[in-house]
């Protein structure tokens, strides 16, 4: 940990979890704006899409700047149910169609994480399973009225009160499918700074 303590990242996402996660690090970091239009190829698939939007969040930044103690970190969560991809819905009704879909259902939650210095770059993913329970539609309706999730790919938060209640298991990084595999992320910049 000493290590990695002259270090200095640069979050270039607007998530709260994922500056929460970044934060919890105890690490120097800062919050940097980029403005990208998240547009993908529609031929792209699950984990295509994030790595995908992460790289594209990363070019965005003109590293050139970069002191050398610096890393830019930018992410991108999809969830990825029944062949089809999830993002962030568009209001209260699409985020009611996601949830149906997830309602009952296995899917998997996709965060790619792209990482930057002056003359490193490295891109990842880590890949959850999530087992829903089944909920009414009343019990997801008061979900979206009391939590409003409309930042967030496949319009739930697993650490809000659908986790709770509807997330009957899960295989692999919970911290994943709240929008950043933190310990790799940890793991990763011990690789980009070699220590």
């Amino acid at each position: 940990m000493q290590a990695l303590q002259h270090i200095k990242i640069l979050l270039a996402s607007a998530s709260p979890r994922r500056k929460e996660l970044i934060a919890g690090l105890g690490l120097p970091y800062e919050i940097v704006k980029i403005n990208v239009d998240e547009i993908f190829d529609s031929k792209l698939q699950a984990q295509e899409i994030p790595l995908y939007l992460a790289a594209l969040k990363a070019n965005a930044v003109d590293v050139s700047t970069l002191s050398n103690n610096e890393v830019v970190i930018t992410a991108d969560t999809v969830v990825w149910v029944n062949n089809q991809v999830l993002n962030k819905p568009i209001d209260k009704a699409d985020a009611l169609r996601m949830l149906q879909l997830l309602n009952g259902n296995t899917h998997q939650v996709f965060t790619a994480v792209s990482m930057r210095t002056r003359t490193k770059s490295i891109n990842f993913y880590d890949a959850t399973t999530v087992h829903f329970n089944t909920l009414t539609i009343a019990e997801l309706e008061h979900y979206l009225d009391t939590y409003q999730p409309y930042d967030k790919a496949g319009a739930y938060g697993i650490q809000e009160w659908i986790g709770y209640t509807a997330i009957q298991k899960i295989e692999g990084d919970f911290f994943n499918v709240m929008g950043l595999p933190i310990s790799l992320v940890y793991k990763h910049l011990k690789l980009i700074f070699e220590v």
